[in-house]
């Protein structure tokens, strides 16, 4: 075993179990403190919401609580490891959640592979979340699993590892594009995954202006084109394309820009070389990229490279955006969190990596000088900024397209609680 191996046990055990864990947030010192804390004083906030149901997001933690939901079906780069095994995972979402938003989380590990079990159990639990982040369940399940919650329910559904790298690969290709100078409107993409991940950043891709017909989408058996029957669902069924094209090396040549969502070496430099001008090629596969960062650049010095390492520049990293998405979403009370709120999200990104970087983020990273060009294209997820940034363009998405149920109208003012609130929660954490 090695000592990272050792340390990350260690961390997981000592000095207690586990990663988190519950705080009361009002002294219990005193009877009369136990006495409304509880009977009879509890009836009140009872009564008050039995007769106004929203008045749960002022007597009771609602607001601030997400729901982490999985059943370990597609754990990253582990699979399909069950239920208790995702509880480590679940309970490291929550961290992020906490440190990143002040967001408070419930960590819930589903023993079922049954999506309707899934359903059924998510939409019983809604009274108890603002809303609910859905996390490592496998494709083609979790669609349909989001799709229905997103029907069914009146909070926020997320599933983070369809949107979450969506948005933040998008934002690195809307500043990618800036660089080299490419319309987004005529880029050639190819997609190398078609699960949770690869098909949710082509439906973003489009919905930000690439075009449809410029898209080839590949899996494990090759180009995903029309007609194809084998390993094929409704969801791959959209992006199946008209081309005569079978094999990753093929729909590569030519293309102007790569998202892999894949697996390690699934990407070889002749393919590279094969690419246009200037590529942008985003190997996201962890915890090995579908070509080595070194191997790329070595290969094409014109590329932009995106991995989902954070040993290397570029990092797509998840966490730059649910902690911040679910922030806007709970503090407008949105009822759900629409294209528009994640396009918002991954634009605001987008545009805080062309801002000057603090000298903090630069500490963070052992004195690394940050400066928006092909080398830094996303901010880092420890720039403190990101939360003012993102969780108000969210908010705003929200508000504009009506799905805001306690709408904000001083944006200066938010922007300046949520960093007020991220300085007192670090006064105050571990």
């Amino acid at each position: 075993m090695s000592n990272f191996e050792c340390d990350s046990l260690k961390y997981h055990s000592e000095p207690v179990c586990g990663k988190i864990k519950v705080v009361p947030t009002k002294a219990c010192k005193t009877a009369a403190d136990l006495a409304k804390a509880y009977s009879p004083g509890v009836a009140n906030p009872v009564l008050a919401i039995d007769a106004n149901p929203d008045e749960a997001y002022k007597y009771t933690s609602r607001a601030n609580l997400v729901g982490v939901v999985s059943n370990g079906s597609a754990i990253l780069g582990l699979g399909n490891r069950g239920a208790l095994a995702s509880k480590p995972v679940m309970e490291g979402k929550g961290i992020l959640f906490k440190r990143f938003a002040d967001i408070d989380v419930f960590d819930i590990e589903l023993d079922t592979q049954d999506p309707e079990k899934i359903i059924d159990l998510v939409k019983t639990m809604e009274p108890t979340f603002g809303g609910i982040n859905l996390e490592d369940i496998k494709a083609p399940e979790c669609f349909e699993i989001e799709e229905r919650l997103i029907e069914m329910c009146d909070i926020p559904i997320f599933h983070d590892d369809q949107h979450g790298t969506a948005i933040i690969s998008a934002a690195g290709f809307i500043n990618a594009l800036e660089i080299n100078g490419k319309k987004i409107e005529e880029v050639k993409v190819v997609f190398n995954g078609a699960g949770a991940a690869g098909i949710s950043c082509a439906k973003l891709f489009m919905a930000m202006g690439v075009k449809q017909e410029n898209i080839i989408m590949c899996d494990s058996k090759g180009v995903i084109f029309k007609g194809r029957t084998q390993g094929m669902n409704k969801y791959k069924d959209l992006f199946a394309a008209d081309t005569e094209k079978r094999t990753l090396a093929e729909a590569m040549d030519g293309a102007d820009v790569f998202m892999g969502v894949s697996q390690k070496d699934a990407v070889t430099p002749e393919m590279l070389k094969s690419m246009t001008r200037d590529p942008i090629v985003f190997a996201m596969a962890n915890p090995d990229p579908e070509i080595s960062y070194d191997v790329a650049k070595a290969t094409r010095d014109d590329i932009i490279m995106g991995t989902g390492r954070s040993d290397f520049p570029n990092q797509v990293n998840n966490v730059l955006g649910f902690p911040f998405i679910f922030r806007g979403a709970l503090d407008v009370r949105a009822s759900r969190i629409s294209e528009g709120m994640k396009i918002a999200a991954a634009r605001a990104l987008a545009a805080l990596a062309k801002e000057p970087v603090p000298q903090v983020v630069n500490d963070a990273y052992e004195g690394r000088q940050f400066t928006f060009g092909k080398e830094y294209i996303v901010p880092t997820p420890f720039d403190p900024r990101v939360i003012e940034w993102e969780a108000v363009a969210v908010a705003k998405a929200a508000v504009e397209e009506g799905l805001a149920r306690k709408p904000i109208h001083d944006w200066d003012a938010y922007r300046e609680s949520l960093a007020k609130r991220m300085i007192e929660f670090w006064e105050h954490s571990v």
